[in-house]
C-alpha cells in the first residue's frame, strides 16, 4: 500500500533535491546524469549531494542537468 501511495505523490526535481532521492525515484534518472557526465551514480558519497552540489564537483552546468532530468521525467 505504501508503494500506491509513493506513486501518486508528486514528485518535483530541484537542484537542491539530493541524487539519493532522485534515484529512488526513479532509476532511469541515471542514464541522463550518466550522459550529461556525471559518471559516479553508483557512488555512495553521492548520494546525500544535492544535484547542485554534484554538478559543481562535475563542472557541469545544474540548469542544464536539471532541464534534462525534466524532460525525461515527462517523457515517461
Amino acid at each position: 500500500m505504501a508503494e500506491a501511495v509513493k506513486a501518486a505523490e508528486p514528485f518535483e526535481v530541484t537542484k537542491a533535491t539530493t541524487m539519493g532521492e532522485m534515484l529512488a525515484h526513479d532509476m532511469g534518472i541515471a542514464q541522463v546524469l550518466m550522459r550529461s557526465g556525471m559518471h559516479c551514480v553508483g557512488c555512495p558519497s553521492s548520494i546525500g549531494e544535492s544535484l547542485e552540489d554534484a554538478c559543481a564537483v562535475h563542472g557541469l552546468d545544474a540548469d542544464q542537468v536539471l532541464a534534462a532530468i525534466k524532460e525525461y521525467l515527462a517523457g515517461r
